[in-house]
């Protein structure tokens, strides 16, 4: 039950982004979307593809390496889309 627990909360976690970076992709404005907020969750679930490699825990390298893919998406996605 405890792992199945985990690997819900990861994919939850993971698809998080996902609406986002459709909407971003689709209407080209990212004016109101927080920068400084994916670059902090990308590094947080960076450190936790880390740290389950460092224990060998397939679920938290899975889950938090797409989730870290993903953000960097939408990073990108600012970056292009932004206003100057």
């Amino acid at each position: 039950m405890e792992e199945i627990i985990g690997i819900l909360a990861g994919i939850f976690t993971t698809i998080a982004a996902v609406p986002q970076i459709f909407r971003a992709w689709k209407t080209k404005k990212v004016d109101d979307v927080s920068p400084k907020m994916f670059l902090v969750l990308t590094i947080g679930v960076s450190l936790w593809t880390v740290y389950g490699a460092m224990k060998q825990d397939i679920p938290i390298i899975i889950t938090n390496g797409i989730s870290t893919i993903l953000n960097i998406t939408m990073l990108i996605l600012i970056i292009k889309f932004r206003k100057k």
